[in-house]
């Protein structure tokens, strides 16, 4: 299956630390990532080579593995699978289609700012979509580190 990379960056006027706190900490991370599905969360503890299930109220989502936390600088995760009603699945063409794919966070002092870059490769049919929503969730990371 064709993958596409959607690649987008945000300045926000915080630092690097509360870009991070943002995009890790439970008491943030569902505000964001219901950009992309309602209820959307990861659950994780966030260590290199640790499983995150990232999953909404009708219990789907993705399953993935974080390849790479170095805070406050760069966060990657690899997915290795989806799951569907709760139940984890890596061997289905949907499954197959999502996994190897990543999502890496780099984090770059700026004077003043963080910039925050996000690369995400995906299946070429979720492009179009995932990318409206990755526009929100940069939107939403930025708002809430610039107000906390």
């Amino acid at each position: 299956m064709k993958r596409k990379t959607i690649e987008k960056a945000v300045e926000i006027a915080a630092s690097r630390e509360k870009v991070w706190e943002i995009l890790t900490d439970e008491r943030f991370t569902p505000r964001w990532y219901g950009e992309f599905s309602f209820g959307a969360r990861p659950k994780t503890n966030w260590e290199e080579g640790s499983k995150v299930l990232f999953t909404d109220v009708s219990g789907g989502g993705l399953v993935g593995e974080v390849l790479v936390n170095e805070p406050p600088l760069m966060l990657s995760i690899e997915y290795q699978g989806v799951v569907f009603g709760g139940e984890e699945d890596y061997t289905s063409e949907e499954a197959m289609s999502v996994k190897g794919g990543k999502e890496t966070y780099l984090l770059t002092h700026k004077e003043g700012a963080t910039e925050l870059s996000v690369e995400v490769e995906m299946a070429e049919d979720s492009f179009d979509s995932m990318t409206l929503a990755w526009k929100r969730a940069m939107a939403k990371i930025k708002t809430l580190a610039e107000e906390a």
